[in-house]
């Protein structure tokens, strides 16, 4: 009985591609939106044409004539749902209640929300902590050192060696989906795809509790200069980008490189093989060079020289308890010059690279590619030039400040861009599946659990849409625009999820309590009712009467949608289809909603 379809399909697209538009807040926002999905079909705020293959004619011999595209337009959410699809991983009804007690006009409803959102420390989140005390999770609390003790030096069985790493990749969506704090679990997810290491990394994996906790996650909304020397001198990125290995009789750039083109200053500042005296000054600040060349790389790496961890190397047998260490003997001492910035030789122990560290988090290029990203994750896949540079702005003048980025998160969300933010971006399969979880009243939490078990297999389905949390394996961190995620096999994986979880159960108890929650929620279970309940609850307000008119058909069957009481039942009644299998029927219908382009935009 489970049907696996999309009730708001108009025509059939040559490259199997559904075309949809979104209607902007105010024509004020900035330029038409661009998200392109599948093979040259794109969003934008106005109608366009594209060739399609009309349904009447698709099977029919002769196939192939080509039509006039039919284009659909979304009428925008609410201004609470509008946010909270940005500012949050998914609306539920208790957050859309919340945001709008919070003032009587849009605007006081933004700031305040976002005032309290940053002032994280003070949202009661013990709620969360006692669901994932009540889980199986054994390795949250252990220190490096117990890390590196029970996961490195016995060489345990990979599933022993990896626990740390899968118990965060599991524990990401317990957080996304429960969590209070949602712009703080927004903003830690994006510094995780920022500084990518992947979890299942050999020697990185095992230390990802630390990554995790002692190094993301405290500097997630402080200093920006902070978090750079925490995530440098951190074993797990030590690992992954080879610094731990770094001397001065053998250099290794990769985590120099990365540290330019990835953390800071971005590829788009990389000027190739320029001498970098003969670089241009940026034009924010004509004390820093206008971007960075293969010779700073070289240099950078230099100045990273014996920056490393205790683990046991030939030299140091008896030093092997995965902290970090800077080795002197490893250093190479000699003079230097970064970013026009000329380093003596000889300086204190780490100076060398601290220095790099203060030129690049203070450089204007890194305060523009970090707030570009910033303004891409919450508000739309083009940032506003003129946004991106009075955020630079601010991450300059706070460059020192210990919530630095904090400050600058305020300015980017209370922006106008943020306030008429609608259609600019498209839930990638990790958002859609929490915001499913999120506005489906899920009180299921993943678990370690054994092979086959539900936990385990939700993870293992997840991992088919491609967006697994730190599962990838480039250090460029997961894409984060919709045209990464339009291809066929992350939407067919992605909606082929969304409608496992409205059919799945741990036991007795089910990933989506949709049969449950009706029962709560709608006392006369008519079409139409049911209908407008779980499109309310799913997108957080009810698309045009058409729209709702396709999806009351398939859960009326023959019955009338406005009169005909569905039975609260799951039985077999093959010759009645209104009465057959109620239950499955009303999955399905919550199913195509969480397939449509409604719920998929943001």
């Amino acid at each position: 009985m489970k049907r696996s379809l999309l009730p708001m399909r108009r025509a059939r697209v040559a490259s199997r591609t559904t075309f949809w538009t979104v209607n902007r807040r105010s024509p004020a926002a900035g330029p038409t939106l661009a998200q392109r999905y599948g093979n040259g079909a794109t969003i934008r705020s106005q109608p366009f044409r594209s060739s399609v293959v009309d349904d009447s004619v698709a099977d029919a011999p002769g196939a192939g004539r080509i039509s006039a595209a039919e284009v659909l337009t979304l009428a925008p959410p609410p201004f609470a749902v509008r946010m909270l699809r940005n500012l949050s991983f998914g609306h539920t009804p208790a957050s859309i209640a919340e945001f709008n007690g919070l003032g009587s006009t849009d605007a006081q409803q933004l700031a305040n929300w976002v005032d309290w959102q940053l002032d994280w420390r003070n949202i009661d989140d013990s709620a969360l902590d006692a669901r994932i005390a009540a889980q199986d999770y054994t390795t949250l609390s252990k220190s490096l050192q117990q890390l590196w003790a029970d996961h490195i030096v016995p060489n345990p069985d990979w599933e022993v060696r990896m626990r740390p790493a899968f118990e965060i990749q599991r524990l990401q969506w317990v957080r996304a989906t429960y969590s209070k704090r949602q712009v703080r679990e927004m903003v830690v997810a994006f510094w995780h795809n920022h500084f990518n290491v992947q979890g299942s990394h050999w020697s990185a994996g095992p230390l990802y509790v630390h990554y995790d906790r002692d190094v993301i996650r405290p500097n997630a909304l402080g200093n920006f200069r902070t978090m750079l020397e925490a995530v440098a001198t951190s074993p797990s990125m030590l690992y992954y980008l080879n610094n731990n290995s770094n001397t001065r009789t053998g250099p290794n750039e990769n985590w120099a490189r990365e540290l330019m083109e990835l953390h800071t200053l971005g590829a788009i500042h990389y000027r190739g093989f320029a001498d970098p005296a003969t670089l241009p000054r940026d034009p924010m600040d004509a004390a820093y060079p206008d971007g960075y060349s293969d010779v700073d790389v070289y240099e950078v790496a230099r100045a990273f020289t014996g920056w490393t961890l205790k683990e046991g190397h030939w030299q140091f047998p008896n030093e092997n308890d995965g902290t970090f260490v800077y080795r002197s003997t490893w250093h190479d001492t000699n003079a230097k010059s970064v970013l026009g910035l000329a380093m003596a030789a000889n300086q204190a122990s780490m100076k060398d690279g601290r220095d790099v560290l203060d030129r690049l988090a203070s450089h204007p290029g890194t305060a523009r590619f970090i707030c570009s990203k910033l303004i891409r994750r919450f508000i739309t896949d083009t940032p506003p030039a003129t946004l991106v540079t009075s955020a630079a702005q601010v991450f300059r003048q706070n460059w020192q400040a210990p919530n630095q980025i904090e400050l600058v998160l305020r300015h980017i969300l209370n922006s106008t861009a943020m306030y008429n933010a609608w259609g600019q971006k498209s839930r990638r399969p990790f958002d859609a599946l929490v915001a499913a979880m999120r506005a489906g009243g899920s009180d299921w939490t993943l678990r370690m659990g054994a092979d086959g078990d539900k936990s385990s297999h939700f993870v293992w389905l997840a991992g088919l849409t491609g967006h697994t949390p730190f599962n990838w394996a480039p250090p460029n961190g997961y894409p984060d625009v919709a045209s990464a995620w339009s291809g066929s096999s992350a939407m067919a994986m992605t909606w082929k999820m969304l409608n496992w979880l409205t059919e799945a159960s741990d036991g007795d108890k089910p990933l989506l309590p949709i049969v449950q929650l009706t029962r709560a929620n709608v006392p006369t279970w008519t079409a139409n009712a049911l209908v407008d309940y779980w499109c309310t609850r799913l997108l957080g307000y009810l698309p045009t009467a058409e729209r709702r008119q396709t999806l009351a058909k398939f859960m009326a069957q023959n019955g009338d949608p406005a009169s005909y009481r569905i039975e609260d039942s799951d039985a077999w009644a093959a010759n009645d289809l209104k009465k057959h299998y109620n239950h499955q029927r009303l999955r399905s219908m919550v199913t195509l909603i969480l397939l449509s382009p409604e719920f998929m935009s943001r």
